[in-house]
């Protein structure tokens, strides 16, 4: 029987088309990794650190972030519509681990509370520094509402501070916002921190629990590396 020369294409097309796919597994493999879920949200919490490093005089002070054993941030947390009150935003927090290495970002949400917002307003990076690997060891755990599971205060700001007696309260928790160019302490009371289960399976795979997360060395992206090189940057650069 002879071979229809359509047919006879159409195969070796199908079969050309397979073993090229077939060969180079880590490039598609490699193409997928690079945009994962969640790396846009890494990589905005990047650029608010960046920005905290331009402006090392009137920022977090190098005492209280050389101390910290936790760093939350979310970039844009967004204030909600006049007559409905609260804000919703969506970011990332990090342990110090007893190695004093950061851990990998465990991804996070911030749901309602009341913000000493500035007039005009709307928008703001939010930046939470933990004075204790407790309170990042309860939102892994559950979640914990800012003021009542937790002390939080607004947290002092620039080099004046390095002496100040305001390093040294009893606030469990530091908040600062930075909106419009203006870098602040902000009073953030009954915010609700809660783990983003769905972001966390997409960015490490289901597999991996928040406790996983933060004390495993699981393998990540290469931008948690940058987010770590950022910070430690960030670090060096508060204290020249």
């Amino acid at each position: 029987m002879k071979k229809n020369p359509v047919n006879k294409f159409l195969a070796s097309l199908i079969l050309g088309l397979l073993i090229s796919t077939s060969t180079v597994p880590c490039f598609s493999g490699q193409k997928q990794a690079d945009s994962r879920p969640g790396e846009e949200r890494v990589a905005r919490a990047i650029e608010v650190i960046k920005d905290l490093a331009s402006m090392k005089e009137e920022g977090i002070p190098a005492r209280l972030l050389e101390k910290a054993e936790g760093l939350a941030i979310f970039p844009g947390v967004v204030k909600a519509a006049w007559g409905i009150g609260g804000q919703y935003g969506r970011g990332i927090v990090m342990v110090r681990r007893k190695d004093g290495q950061w851990s990998n970002p465990l991804f996070v949400d911030l749901i309602g509370g009341s913000f000493g917002w500035q007039i005009g307003v709307q928008k703001a990076d939010i930046v939470l520094v933990f004075k204790n690997r407790e309170g990042v060891e309860n939102i892994a755990s559950n979640k914990i509402t800012l003021g009542a599971d937790m002390s939080v205060s607004a947290g002092p700001v620039g080099r004046s501070a390095e002496a100040s007696t305001d390093l040294e309260m009893e606030a469990e928790i530091y908040s600062y916002s930075k909106s419009k160019g203006l870098f602040a302490g902000i009073s953030l009371k009954g915010g609700t921190l809660r783990v983003n289960q769905e972001a966390n399976a997409g960015f490490y795979g289901a597999s991996h629990n928040p406790s996983k997360i933060l004390y495993e060395n699981i393998k990540t992206p290469v931008i948690v590396i940058r987010l770590h090189q950022t910070v430690e940057e960030l670090s060096r650069t508060l204290k020249k």
